[in-house]
């Protein structure tokens, strides 16, 4: 079999486990916030006003809830519909990256950059946990590949990058242009193409963006600056031109805006350690490999573009008070070039060496997976340790022999293996412990003609989603007072309002859940002995 048969077929067998998380639940608390808007657009049939708890929301742009919502109108309000369009978009993702390294270097670098990507942990992850940065991945990646063909020549591929850099704005905002154009502006410097930043058509294509992003900035201005009375952050004339242009940006990286956060330089190295396995390693080693100029005269001059953009966005994200590891999920793509490009290039010892080292990482998963299933007490968790025993004998038996083409394929198979763990065994488990889901979910079964509220608690997003319509929010109980005797009233709320809700409202306990914070997960909670600990507990009450 040819190796581009192999890789290709490697691909489409992740991305055929991939499908598996489409049909899990939506995760708290960013999934279940996002599905919740989108809901709520479709519900009110209202597509220019964000509203969470029926009050205005200022945060993402539109872009992330309009593809939901749109989904939800084709398939129904359902977690599938969520999750479909970024499944759909990482799969876009992965052809536009194939495309980008093919034409820069060969077919084989594209499929191979290919299958590194859509295989790393944290796009396996964010298939099951989605929020908006596979759509950014795959609108940035999108614009850089057609305006790297538009360097070539093609104006077309000019207003098509634009508009793909517009879609990666209305995503995530401003911000996305840098590593977009970074890559480009130190190419051109470092290859003394200066002349390029004078050219009409670059200029065009910044033109042509602000125009694309016109509806994100219609919506910003008829919901919010049109309107100053509105009170947003706590305080009325919030402009949401600005907002979106300066303080969701600068704002955030600087940590003078309305939305703070605590940075640490280090943190997105040791984020890449786990996010990009099983090829952290082989990636780390490939950065350090580039340092060597040996190693980097022999790439197409256009490979600076790939360093430079995945360089300046990471130096970014690090010097930022505002970090998240979802974050680096933009700059995968040029990761996996960069540890393509390395795998192709081990021979001998040095081959042999990181044969060793993916062996070692692909049983120390499968020990650390067996042991998460062990002590979390899953439903017939000998069956998820079979499954991975399985799948890692059958990658040493079959890719046998010191080869890139087989180290690359029995890293594919560990990854098979997790998102396989993580969407059959471990995610199901999980979410059992997110309250909200359940109470929605229970509710609609049972009292299908109740009307949902929630009462003083500010994150049960996931039980907006899962409720029939939606849920009225209670932020006192001098608004609940007003709609007591509102009939088929049925109220999610935290156990510290329980005593107050029975004695003062003679409220009837219909169920109760228990509830942990699903994505941050803690040695304690994994284990079932201690988990009860850690649980608080939610009740859906009736009031009388």
């Amino acid at each position: 079999m040819k190796d581009t048969a192999r890789y290709k077929i490697l691909i489409i067998l992740v991305a055929l486990v991939s499908i598996l998380a489409l049909f899990g639940g939506v995760m708290e608390p960013d999934s279940a916030l996002y599905a919740s808007i989108a809901k709520n657009m479709v519900l009110r049939n209202d597509w220019i006003n964000i509203y969470v708890r029926g009050t205005d929301w200022l945060d993402k742009p539109h872009l992330t809830f309009w593809l939901a919502a749109a989904s939800f109108k084709i398939f129904g309000i359902t977690a599938f519909a969520y999750k479909l369009p970024s499944f759909l978009f990482g799969l876009l993702g992965a052809w536009y990256l194939y495309q980008l390294a093919k034409d820069i270097y060969n077919e084989k670098t594209g499929l191979i950059s290919a299958l590194i990507f859509l295989s790393s942990l944290h796009i396996l992850i964010s298939t099951f946990d989605v929020r908006a940065e596979v759509y950014i991945t795959t609108f940035t990646l999108a614009a850089i590949y057609h305006y790297y063909k538009a360097h070539q020549g093609s104006f077309w591929h000019i207003v098509a990058g634009s508009f793909f850099a517009a879609c990666a704005i209305m995503i995530k905002g401003i911000f996305v242009l840098i590593p977009v154009f970074g890559g480009f502006v130190i190419y051109w410097l470092l290859t003394r193409q200066w002349k390029q930043l004078l050219k009409l058509k670059w200029w065009t294509a910044i033109a042509l963006i602000f125009i694309f992003i016109i509806p994100e900035l219609y919506t910003l201005y008829i919901q919010f600056d049109l309107h100053p009375e509105k009170v947003v952050f706590g305080k009325t004339g919030v402009s949401g031109l600005k907002f979106f242009f300066w303080d969701s940006q600068f704002g955030r990286f600087f940590n003078n805006g309305p939305i703070k956060g605590k940075g640490d330089v280090s943190f997105f190295l040791h984020t890449t350690l786990w996010a990009f396995l099983p090829w952290s390693i082989l990636f780390y080693a490939a950065v350090v490999n580039l340092f060597k100029k040996k190693n980097r005269v022999t790439l197409p001059a256009e490979s600076i573009m790939i360093w430079t953009s995945a360089a300046i966005t990471f130096l970014l994200f690090s010097l930022s008070k505002f970090q998240l590891p979802h974050y680096i999920l933009i700059i995968l793509p040029q990761f996996a070039i960069v540890t393509a490009l390395f795998i192709q290039q081990l021979e001998g010892k040095n081959l042999k060496v990181f044969f060793t080292i993916q062996n070692v990482l692909a049983v120390l998963i499968v020990l650390i997976l067996s042991a998460v299933a062990v002590f979390f007490g899953f439903t017939d968790y000998y069956i998820a340790i079979v499954v991975l025993v399985i799948l890692l004998t059958a990658s040493f038996l079959i890719f046998k022999g010191f080869r890139t083409e087989n180290l690359l394929a029995r890293s594919a198979v560990i990854s098979v293996g997790m998102m396989i763990f993580l969407s059959i065994f471990f995610y199901p488990s999980v979410l059992k412990y997110e309250s909200g889901m359940e109470a929605g979910n229970w509710l609609k079964k049972n009292y299908p003609q109740s009307k949902a509220a929630v009462l003083m608690y500010p994150d049960a997003y996931s039980f907006d989603f899962y409720a029939n319509g939606e849920p009225k929010y209670f932020w006192s109980y001098e608004e609940l007072n007003k709609s007591r005797d509102e009939k088929n009233l049925v109220i999610y709320a935290a156990e510290s309002e329980l005593a107050k809700l029975k004695k003062e409202y003679g409220a009837e306990v219909l169920k109760s859940f228990g509830y942990y914070h699903i994505t941050k997960l803690t040695p304690k909670f994994i284990n079932a002995e201690t988990r009860p600990q850690l649980l608080e507990h939610f009740y859906l009450v009736k009031l009388h």
